[in-house]
């Protein structure tokens, strides 16, 4: 819906604040408005600009009844965008000569809002207050319009035709209070298609979105798409997290070079990484292990050398400056990630998101009796957060004991834990699979001089196994909306935990 469908009366028009009191109607009763709770809000920003990141609800100017309080959080929202400090006296200049403000007080009345600073009490209630009395203005505006159209016979009566239109409008105030978003015309969105085909031509890599750092992920796939939710599953085990990391890492890489390089146009992406497994410290050690070849087991115990140092220290300096934020938070709800998503989108621009994993997160609450509903509002919440943000989300996700139960053990969709609605809402499926893993665990019994020559020849056969698919893993592309699916091949390091891509002839057979 467009900012005009919910303006309730435009910020140059009455040079005062409207007068709440003012019948409405024959039932002679005044608009919902809460000009003190508009007033105790601005007071917040204004004394902590942070305000404006926890709020719950997308408020803007004509959400405000009072004029003088929309033009004032108009020009906070512009010096807020300009990464300017706001106060009382950075604002004073903007409204030394604006006429309601001065028979408020004047510019001493922007230091009468954050006088007593109640509304840091409940920023966030007082924000949805505001914005539910102007969804409630623009619903009694809609109804005194149906009411004088139904009394009017003037003109032709057309019952039908009214009622339509009293619909369409209801559907624009509804539309209004879930997205906030205008229907985009079909050419608009060609063009921006083209522009990201033309970016896919110039990053010499067919990556039209963000890239994951890995040729043949992105081959596959063309990268990671912005407003995508992908589910990258498996069993535990299997590296999900590994790879995650892996690609978070070369995508925060990718953008860091491209920076220093100038380009404007990268296809790599700051990245937030929401983590409610492990801590900061344990992620950390995997990109030190990672970046500097040593295994992450040696770098928690400290059995490094003095060679290890320097290729620890050349790694540290990989790492200075990377935008790549951490958030190890336990137990967040759905709702809690998303706020904090959107502070970081705020305050450093990130493109792409990494949860992990979606089944320790949080409904909220309404469906606690019930995990299958709290999972499924868990995968519509990571959604409606990519298309929110316009960034790629991975959330991992675990897999049922299914795939234990079965010879192949390559997971199918099935396979995904508690919820059919991860496979609805995803836009791509991954299952990570490393045969290596599972033909590790059937070891037979090894042999010892005084052994007969089956059991010698039954461990020789299992080493022989073991041999050719050790370091090897498939990504199974189990459900793609932008393309087919299929199998990537993939390398993979356990000790540094790393994945990359396997070089022609690693395969002995035919995986497919």
């Amino acid at each position: 819906m467009s900012d005009e469908a919910l303006l309730v009366r435009s910020p140059a028009a009455d040079a005062r604040a409207p007068d709440a009191n003012a019948p409405v109607g024959a039932t002679g009763r005044s608009l919902p408005t809460n000009l003190e709770a508009e007033a105790a809000f601005i007071g917040a920003v204004l004394i902590d600009n942070r305000v404006l990141e926890e709020m719950t609800v997308q408020l803007r100017p004509e959400h405000f009844y009072a004029p003088v309080h929309a033009r004032v959080f108009e020009r906070i929202q512009v010096l807020i965008d300009r990464q300017m400090v706001v106060t009382p006296v950075t604002l004073k200049p903007y409204f030394e000569g604006d006429a309601a403000l001065k028979e408020l007080g004047g510019t001493g009345y922007l230091a009468q809002l954050t006088a007593d600073g109640q509304g840091l009490l409940a920023p966030r209630e007082l924000a949805q207050q505001i914005y539910d009395l102007a969804l409630l203005r623009e619903l009694v505006t809609v109804g005194r319009d149906l009411v004088e159209s139904a009394l009017d016979t003037s003109e032709d009566v057309e019952p039908m035709r009214q009622i339509e239109l009293a619909e369409a409008r209801l559907y624009e105030v509804a539309e209004g209070a879930t997205t906030g978003n205008e229907a985009q015309s079909f050419g608009k969105a060609a063009a921006e298609a083209l522009h990201l085909a033309e970016i896919a031509f110039k990053s010499g890599g067919h990556v039209s979105g963000k890239t994951t750092g890995l040729t043949s992920i992105n081959e596959k796939c063309g990268g990671l798409h912005n407003s995508d939710l992908i589910i990258l599953a498996g069993r535990p085990g299997m590296g999900k997290s590994s790879l995650a990391m892996n690609i978070a890492f070369n995508a925060a890489e990718r953008l860091k070079n491209d920076r220093r390089d100038g380009i404007e146009e990268s296809v790599g992406a700051g990245v937030a990484v929401f983590s409610l497994e492990m801590s900061k410290d344990q992620l950390a050690t995997r990109i030190l292990a990672e970046q500097s070849g040593i295994p992450s087991e040696r770098l928690r115990m400290g059995k490094i050398g003095k060679g290890d140092l320097q290729d620890l220290m050349l790694a540290s300096q990989r790492l200075h400056d990377l935008p790549l934020y951490i958030d190890d938070s336990p137990a967040l709800s759905i709702g809690a990630l998303r706020t904090r998503a959107r502070r970081l989108k705020r305050r450093h621009d990130i493109g792409l998101i990494v949860v992990d994993y979606l089944q320790l997160l949080q409904g909220s609450g309404r469906a606690t009796d019930n995990r299958v509903n709290e999972i499924s509002e868990i995968s519509r919440g990571l959604k409606t957060l990519a298309k929110e943000l316009n960034v790629p989300v991975i959330a991992l996700s675990q897999l049922s004991r299914a795939v234990e139960q079965r010879d192949d053990k390559r997971p199918m969709l099935s396979d995904l834990r508690e919820s059919g609605s991860i496979e609805q809402d995803a836009d791509m499926v991954w299952f990570i699979f490393r045969e290596d893993y599972y033909v590790g665990t059937r070891e037979p019994k090894r042999p010892i001089e005084s052994d007969d020559a089956k059991v010698h020849d039954q461990h020789a056969a299992w080493a022989a196994e073991m041999e050719r698919v050790y370091g090897l893993a498939e990504l199974i592309v189990a459900k793609q909306r932008h393309g087919s699916t299929g199998k990537v091949r993939l390398r993979f390091e356990p000790k540094i935990t790393k994945f990359s891509d396997l070089a022609e002839g690693d395969f002995g057979g035919d995986w497919d």
